[in-house]
């Protein structure tokens, strides 16, 4: 039997996030809290394995959430996606499936799927269109992880069409901010650089080495803003359409290494390795499906976003640096 779809008030739910104690979870725990949501359950990889099927029919049955919003994903920068095409599509994909079955099975009033601007079609019209998704395949290096999140559309319209399950799907684009992931071997690109302009500065090396050739562009959303726009829409959107969420300012790879060296102090040279791959050609999104459907806006400047990013970096590199002994 299909069930009617009614809005859902968060306030008076429980809410499960999964990932919610990671970088955008914490945020977006943060931001439910200040909505007024008093019932919050975090949940992470140490809690439950949430590629296993019997794993997740455990959370449910421990935690009994009303509404789920689901972030846990495994996740990484180009090189990472490149080393990991397998475990990254199995381990997405899997997640999402169980999710998603089991809430449909415990009667969840409300699924929020984040999926990823990875899914868009490699050569996707500038700006991206929620209705331009299909029409083409991602691009290559991260297209196992944009695939497998992909599937998750599907499965959220297939359930709201067959069993009236009141999933809503969300596709971020590239997000950053203070507390962001900053290992070398799996960061997202401004960590990356970040990290890079900084250990250059301070240990006085005259140039940093830069994938790809610097023409790639990319948008980015600063990760406060992210987590309001999901609370947003978890509180009032109720369709079956997917909604990205972004800034829509487009800068190319070479400008933000220019940017971030500027603001980090970083004076030497930037040196291109061109062997190395650039990613997706272009990333912009048209974000008037989320101003329009739950009058969301990002806030915060993107040369703010990157003072704050590398202001934290700074000081909790301070913090793990041992103290000198005279």
């Amino acid at each position: 039997m299909v069930r009617k779809l009614m809005p859902v008030d968060l306030k008076s739910k429980r809410v499960v996030v999964t990932g919610g104690r990671g970088f955008l979870g914490s945020r977006v725990v943060a931001q439910l809290k200040q909505h007024g949501v008093k019932d919050v359950v975090t949940l992470s990889s140490r809690d439950y394995d949430l590629t296993r099927q019997t794993e997740v029919a455990r959370m449910y049955q421990d935690r009994k959430p009303e509404v789920v919003i689901h972030l846990a994903a495994r996740v990484g920068g180009i090189g990472a996606n490149r080393a990991n095409p397998g475990k990254f599509f199995y381990e997405n994909a899997a997640m999402g499936i169980e999710m998603m079955e089991q809430g449909r099975l415990n009667n969840v009033e409300k699924y929020v799927q984040v999926g990823t601007v990875c899914a868009y079609p490699k050569f996707a019209t500038i700006p991206f269109s929620e209705d331009d998704l299909w029409n083409g395949y991602p691009e290559e290096t991260n297209a196992p992880y944009g695939l497998a999140k992909k599937m998750l559309l599907v499965q959220a319209q297939a359930y709201r069409q067959q069993y009236g399950f009141n999933a809503i799907y969300l596709l971020p684009v590239n997000l950053y901010g203070p507390g962001d992931n900053f290992d070398p071997t799996s960061s997202h690109v401004i960590p990356a650089l970040i990290r890079k302009c900084i250990e250059a500065r301070d240990g006085g090396s005259e140039s940093i080495a830069v994938w790809g050739t610097g023409s790639a562009t990319r948008e980015f959303l600063y990760v406060d803003d992210a987590a309001r726009a999901i609370v947003l829409a978890a509180e009032r959107y109720e369709k079956a359409d997917p909604v990205n969420l972004g800034s829509s300012t487009e800068i190319s790879i070479k400008d933000l290494v220019t940017l971030i060296a500027k603001i980090t102090g970083f004076e030497g040279k930037l040196s291109w390795d061109s062997t190395k791959p650039d990613g997706q050609p272009r990333r912009k999104l048209n974000v008037e499906r989320a101003r329009r459907e739950f009058g969301f806006e990002s806030s915060v400047t993107f040369e703010e976003g990157l003072k704050h990013t590398i202001e934290w970096f700074e000081s909790s590199q301070r913090e793990v640096r041992p103290a000198r002994t005279s």
